[in-house]
């Protein structure tokens, strides 16, 4: 029995069409609803890529462990209680180990790790394959199964959550409650993810009961009521109903994303006025996802527009060099950089966020400043979230000098940013190759495996960037293919070498641009790129004696040792799981921020050794990249005496 159901389940396997979020160009099959909006580039599915021995494979092993670690009935406990579903009993008791932090019974925000953790799963999938992702997804989607059925039982119709309904109805009132319609979106974008990437259908049927639920519920509120809603911070619910309506076509779910437009927010986006100082950033972003949705489906170019408007604000005016953004969660004025260089800047959240919309405005003109941005902020913050040795990840990216980044715990935080954490580490190959139908866009330098089963071609990426400035391509083919490949010739670099089957190739392009290869290409053929790294330096936007040392995309940050310094995860102490905002770093008094250099010869002052370690020779300081300084204090801006 046991044999006949793995070979039924490797069946439904094979045939899984599966995909990271939904960009142009993915979950063939699924979709039902075309793309109406105008688009150049598509995204690969997730499935067609593997990622090769790298640090963000590493990453996302160590993040798989950490996933596969919480039970299933722990990740269904607090929807069992209380909806009264049956979940088992020894000796009258309950014998689940309850999840604590933002998970508790106590916490209006449980159950949203549960939906971060069935993305997580179904991004690991589609990453690796491996069966053991698929199982435990369908394990806690027939859990939330059961869970719904039980409510619908009771004539709640369709309502699915860890907390009562009436949390719902305090957000309506206007009432105090923490934010129930994020936590709602992080579940319902879970049970989406596990029916593209992983084939299950039950969890769609959830997804279709909870909207009828959601849409009875929201439809007969007054204008006033739903503004008032609105107010409270509600994620990505207008996106998840978007991506609900693209596979059922269903009138409701459509009306239903428009429902979360949020007029007082987005539009004074659609005038061009920016006022985002002390706006809760991670409330802003997910709404301009949403809206990139509405162009794509729809071709509202008034959703475009904001949504790149709004890009290009928090890009030009908000964001760190490290790809970025806010303090203690929140925007700060405009062009105000090194003002606001503290223990708690950069929500992990945010980056997650900013990251996904900017695929999406990448899809649309292929303009490389996109992938610029994408490559600095993956490098510098994402990459660099998760401790090595723990495998645990930090809420904020702190740049007060001489601070550390402090990690979650395993079982006793569960914030918002270890949710996107479980995301983040599971989906690194979903930037690093798109398509416009023609040919294949190589936009990131992470070892790697395209096949793009379309055009039956496949693309193999050797690299040990950054530690090393060569890339090579091999192409394999059962037949010659004409097609373009379409080489990102990065913001960072000079002088770029290309080789094809070791001739050299005359580039005409400039920073910021493509390099088009349009050949025919035949199995075995080799293409070598050199992306010469240097050093430079990135100002703060209000002050240009405030700076930071970079490395081609990475940010050198300053190693400064562990004194006075609290153990990684600080947050033994039950008291103190919630306390990010007014944590202190203990910086001693005489730390170092100044650095002699000249900034015309980086060179003659800061020496390359050993790898991606550097030395300020006139002061002394060891750089390293910022995304590998763990359990350690460190300085990235540094005051610059010329």
């Amino acid at each position: 029995m046991k044999k006949i159901y793995f070979i039924l389940l490797s069946f439904l396997i094979s045939y899984s069409l599966v995909a990271q979020s939904i960009y142009p160009g993915q979950h063939t099959g699924k979709i039902k609803q075309p793309l109406t909006g105008e688009v150049k580039a598509f995204s690969f599915d997730l499935n067609e890529i593997r990622l090769l021995d790298s640090p963000f494979k590493e990453n996302m092993d160590r993040e798989s462990k950490w996933i596969l670690s919480i039970g299933v009935d722990r990740l269904l406990h607090s929807f069992r209680n209380t909806s009264g579903t049956y979940a088992g009993r020894e000796g009258g008791y309950m014998t689940v180990n309850k999840l604590g932090g933002w998970e508790s019974l106590d916490c209006d925000l449980r159950g949203h790790t549960t939906g971060h953790i069935m993305s997580g799963l179904a991004y690991l999938y589609a990453s690796t394959g491996d069966v053991k992702y698929k199982i435990k997804g369908d394990s806690i989607v027939k859990g939330l199964y059961e869970v719904q059925a039980t409510m619908l039982d009771n004539g709640q119709k369709g309502y699915i959550s860890a907390y009562s309904e009436n949390l719902i109805n305090r957000n309506i009132a206007g009432k105090s409650v923490w934010a129930p319609w994020y936590t709602l979106h992080k579940i319902y974008a879970g049970l989406i993810d596990q029916y593209l990437y992983c084939n299950n259908q039950e969890a769609l049927d959830i997804m279709i009961k909870a909207a009828a639920w959601a849409y009875q519920k929201l439809m007969p509120l007054t204008d006033e009521q739903r503004k008032l809603m609105l107010r409270n911070e509600f994620g990505g619910t207008n996106e998840a109903f978007y991506n609900l309506y693209s596979i059922t076509g269903n009138p409701e779910h459509k009306k239903l994303a428009e429902f979360f437009y949020h007029a007082d927010v987005l539009d004074p986006l659609a005038q061009h006025h920016a006022d985002l100082n002390l706006k809760h950033a991670n409330t802003f972003i997910p709404k301009l996802i949403g809206e990139a949705r509405n162009y794509e489906l729809f071709s509202d170019e008034r959703s475009k527009d904001v949504a790149t408007f709004f890009w290009n604000t928090v890009h030009d005016h908000q964001t760190f060099c490290t790809g970025g953004n806010s303090h203690k969660e929140k925007f700060i004025k405009a062009d105000s950089i090194s003002k606001n260089l503290t223990g708690y800047t950069q929500e992990t959240c945010n980056t997650n966020n900013m990251l996904k919309l900017t695929r999406h405005l990448f899809c649309w003109d292929t303009n490389p400043r996109y992938a610029d941005f994408y490559e600095r902020a993956l490098y510098n913050h994402i990459l660099g979230q998760q401790d090595p040795e723990s495998g645990m990840v930090a809420y904020f990216l702190p740049l007060l000098p001489g601070a550390y980044k402090v990690y979650s715990t395993p079982e006793n935080s569960f914030w918002c940013c270890v949710g996107t954490g479980f995301e983040n580490h599971a989906k690194y190959g979903e930037a690093i190759y798109y398509n416009d139908g023609k040919g294949i866009y190589i936009n990131l330098f992470i070892p790697s495996e395209l096949t793009w089963k379309e055009k039956g071609v496949k693309i193999t990426q050797e690299t040990q960037f950054p530690n090393d400035e060569n890339v090579k391509l091999t192409v394999s083919t059962d037949k010659t293919i004409k097609m373009p490949l379409y080489l990102r010739y990065p913001e960072w670099a000079k002088n770029v070498e290309v080789k094809v089957n070791g001739k050299t190739v005359r580039v005409q392009q400039t920073p910021s641009s493509y390099i088009k290869l349009d050949r025919t290409w035949k199995d075995g053929d080799k293409i070598e790129v050199r992306y010469p790294m240097n050093l430079h330096l990135a100002e703060t936007n209000d002050n240009p004696n405030l700076a930071a040392v970079m490395y081609g995309p990475l940010v050198l940050a300053g190693v400064m040792g562990t004194e006075n310094m609290t153990a990684p995860a600080p947050f033994s102490d039950p008291s103190q799981y919630n306390d990010y905002y007014t944590y202190d770093y203990h910086v001693p008094a005489n730390l170092q921020t100044s650095l002699r250099l000249d900034r015309k010869n980086l060179k003659d002052y800061i020496e390359k050794q050993k790898g991606l370690v550097f030395n300020v020779k006139s002061d002394n300081i060891r750089l390293e990249p910022i995304y590998k300084i763990h359990r350690q204090r460190y300085v990235v801006y540094w005051n610059i005496v010329e």
